[in-house]
C-alpha cells in the first residue's frame, strides 16, 4: 500500500520531469509560422591521420513539419573532394528492430563549402541538408534504437555503424546516437 501512495505521489514529478526534457536551441511562434530546433547531436567522428570528419543531427519543425538537419564536417590538411546533396538523396536508417525507415532529402540542393583554416592550414568542408520523414514507419523511431546507417548523396553513398554511446575525442562531448528518435522525436510532434 505505501508503493501505491509513494507511486501516485511522484507521478507527477515525473510527468514534469518528462515535459522538461525538451530543451530547444530555437524556439519562435509568430501569427503564420512557428520553428522549433533542438541542439545538435553527435552522430558519429572519424579521426583518421591528418582527416577528422563529424556528423552532426538536428532535429526540427517548422511550421507543423518535423524534419532531420544533416551537418557534415571535415577538416583535413589534404584536399577534401565535395559532397552534395540533391532531391534524390536520401537517410536510410536501419533498426534494432529489423526495421528499415527512409528519410528523404527536400528539394533543396545543396553541396559542401569550402573554407580554409590559415591558423591550422586545413581544409574545412562544411554540408547542411534538410531531411523529411516519411509516413511508413515513423512510430519504429521512437520505440527502436538506430544500428546503421546509409546517406545516399549525389553521386556517392556512405554507411555508419551508429553507436550506443560515443565519446568524442576532439569535442569533449558525450552522446547516445542510436537513441536520438527515442529521445527527441518527441519534441518536434
Amino acid at each position: 500500500m505505501k508503493k501505491i501512495v509513494l507511486i501516485i505521489l511522484l507521478f507527477p514529478l515525473f510527468t514534469i520531469a518528462q515535459a522538461n526534457d525538451c530543451i530547444y536551441e530555437v524556439e519562435e511562434k509568430t501569427d503564420s509560422t512557428s520553428l522549433k530546433v533542438l541542439p545538435e547531436v553527435l552522430i558519429d567522428e572519424k579521426i583518421f591521420g591528418n582527416t577528422n570528419e563529424y556528423l552532426f543531427f538536428s532535429l526540427l519543425n517548422t511550421d507543423g513539419v518535423p524534419m532531420l538537419e544533416l551537418q557534415l564536417l571535415q577538416k583535413s590538411k589534404d584536399f577534401i573532394p565535395a559532397k552534395c546533396i540533391n532531391k534524390t538523396s536520401k537517410i536510410i536508417l536501419q533498426l534494432k528492430n529489423g526495421k528499415i525507415v527512409t528519410l528523404l532529402a527536400t528539394n533543396e540542393e545543396a553541396c559542401s563549402v569550402l573554407n580554409y583554416d590559415e591558423k591550422e592550414k586545413n581544409n574545412i568542408r562544411v554540408l547542411t541538408g534538410y531531411f523529411f520523414f516519411g509516413i511508413t514507419n515513423y512510430d519504429e523511431l521512437k520505440n527502436s534504437q538506430i544500428t546503421l546507417m546509409r546517406i545516399q548523396f549525389a553521386g556517392d553513398s556512405k554507411e555508419y555503424v551508429i553507436k550506443n554511446e560515443l565519446v568524442s575525442e576532439t569535442l569533449n562531448t558525450k552522446s547516445n546516437p542510436d537513441r536520438i528518435f527515442i529521445d527527441y522525436l518527441k519534441c518536434i510532434e
